[in-house]
Protein backbone atom coordinates (compact mmCIF):
# COMPACT_ATOMS: atom_id res chain seq x y z
CA UNK A 1 0.00 0.00 0.00
CA UNK A 2 1.13 3.54 -0.73
CA UNK A 3 2.03 6.02 1.95
CA UNK A 4 -0.93 7.58 3.74
CA UNK A 5 -1.99 10.99 2.52
CA UNK A 6 -1.88 14.04 4.80
CA UNK A 7 -5.68 14.13 4.69
CA UNK A 8 -5.93 10.55 5.90
CA UNK A 9 -3.40 11.20 8.67
CA UNK A 10 -5.43 14.24 9.78
CA UNK A 11 -8.67 12.24 9.77
CA UNK A 12 -7.05 9.47 11.81
CA UNK A 13 -5.77 12.02 14.33
CA UNK A 14 -9.18 13.67 14.64
CA UNK A 15 -10.84 10.31 15.05
CA UNK A 16 -8.38 9.36 17.78
CA UNK A 17 -9.64 12.42 19.70
CA UNK A 18 -13.29 11.48 19.17
CA UNK A 19 -13.62 7.82 18.09
CA UNK A 20 -17.42 7.89 18.16
CA UNK A 21 -17.77 10.73 15.64
CA UNK A 22 -19.76 9.12 12.81
CA UNK A 23 -18.92 11.90 10.34
CA UNK A 24 -15.18 11.39 10.89
CA UNK A 25 -15.55 7.62 10.73
CA UNK A 26 -17.36 7.86 7.40
CA UNK A 27 -14.85 10.40 6.08
CA UNK A 28 -11.90 8.19 6.98
CA UNK A 29 -13.53 5.15 5.37
CA UNK A 30 -14.09 7.13 2.19
CA UNK A 31 -10.52 8.42 2.22
CA UNK A 32 -9.26 4.85 2.52
CA UNK A 33 -11.33 3.87 -0.52
CA UNK A 34 -10.09 6.90 -2.49
CA UNK A 35 -6.50 5.93 -1.71
CA UNK A 36 -7.04 2.38 -2.90
CA UNK A 37 -7.04 0.84 0.57
CA UNK A 38 -10.25 -0.98 -0.28
CA UNK A 39 -10.20 -3.57 2.49
CA UNK A 40 -9.63 -0.94 5.19
CA UNK A 41 -12.31 1.34 3.76
CA UNK A 42 -14.84 -1.46 3.57
CA UNK A 43 -14.09 -2.62 7.11
CA UNK A 44 -14.52 0.91 8.42
CA UNK A 45 -17.87 1.25 6.63
CA UNK A 46 -19.03 -2.11 7.99
CA UNK A 47 -18.03 -1.09 11.53
CA UNK A 48 -19.92 2.18 11.16
CA UNK A 49 -23.02 0.29 10.01
CA UNK A 50 -22.68 -2.20 12.87
CA UNK A 51 -22.60 0.65 15.38
CA UNK A 52 -25.29 2.81 13.69
CA UNK A 53 -27.35 0.60 11.33
CA UNK A 54 -30.20 3.05 10.84
CA UNK A 55 -28.09 6.20 10.67
CA UNK A 56 -25.51 5.16 8.10
CA UNK A 57 -27.42 4.95 4.83
CA UNK A 58 -24.53 6.46 2.81
CA UNK A 59 -22.23 3.73 4.15
CA UNK A 60 -24.48 1.03 2.69
CA UNK A 61 -24.43 2.78 -0.66
CA UNK A 62 -20.64 3.17 -0.66
CA UNK A 63 -20.14 -0.47 0.28
CA UNK A 64 -22.42 -1.56 -2.53
CA UNK A 65 -20.62 0.69 -4.98
CA UNK A 66 -17.21 -0.49 -3.80
CA UNK A 67 -18.11 -4.13 -4.32
CA UNK A 68 -19.71 -3.36 -7.69
CA UNK A 69 -16.48 -1.68 -8.83
CA UNK A 70 -14.55 -4.88 -8.14
CA UNK A 71 -17.21 -7.10 -9.74
CA UNK A 72 -18.11 -8.70 -6.42
CA UNK A 73 -21.75 -8.51 -7.40
CA UNK A 74 -23.20 -10.76 -4.72
CA UNK A 75 -21.70 -8.53 -2.02
CA UNK A 76 -22.76 -5.40 -3.90
CA UNK A 77 -26.35 -6.60 -4.10
CA UNK A 78 -26.37 -7.55 -0.42
CA UNK A 79 -25.27 -4.10 0.78
CA UNK A 80 -27.46 -2.23 -1.68
CA UNK A 81 -30.57 -4.22 -0.79
CA UNK A 82 -29.91 -3.71 2.91
CA UNK A 83 -29.28 -0.02 2.30
CA UNK A 84 -32.50 0.38 0.34
CA UNK A 85 -34.40 -1.22 3.21
CA UNK A 86 -32.77 1.11 5.76
CA UNK A 87 -33.31 4.19 3.57
CA UNK A 88 -36.99 3.38 3.19
CA UNK A 89 -37.27 2.75 6.93
CA UNK A 90 -36.05 6.27 7.70
CA UNK A 91 -37.96 7.87 4.83
CA UNK A 92 -34.96 8.70 2.63
CA UNK A 93 -36.54 8.00 -0.74
CA UNK A 94 -33.75 9.77 -2.61
CA UNK A 95 -31.05 7.47 -1.22
CA UNK A 96 -33.28 4.44 -1.77
CA UNK A 97 -33.79 5.44 -5.41
CA UNK A 98 -30.05 5.99 -5.97
CA UNK A 99 -29.21 2.59 -4.56
CA UNK A 100 -32.01 0.96 -6.55
CA UNK A 101 -30.62 2.57 -9.69
CA UNK A 102 -27.19 1.10 -9.01
CA UNK A 103 -28.69 -2.26 -8.09
CA UNK A 104 -30.61 -2.32 -11.38
CA UNK A 105 -27.34 -1.96 -13.33
CA UNK A 106 -25.79 -5.05 -11.78
CA UNK A 107 -26.05 -8.06 -14.06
Amino acid sequence: MAEKSPKRIALEASLADDPRDTFLRYGLAMQCLREGDTDEGRERLKALIADHPDDSVPAYQQLGQSFAETDELEHARYWLELGIEKARKIGDSHAAAEMQGLLDTLV
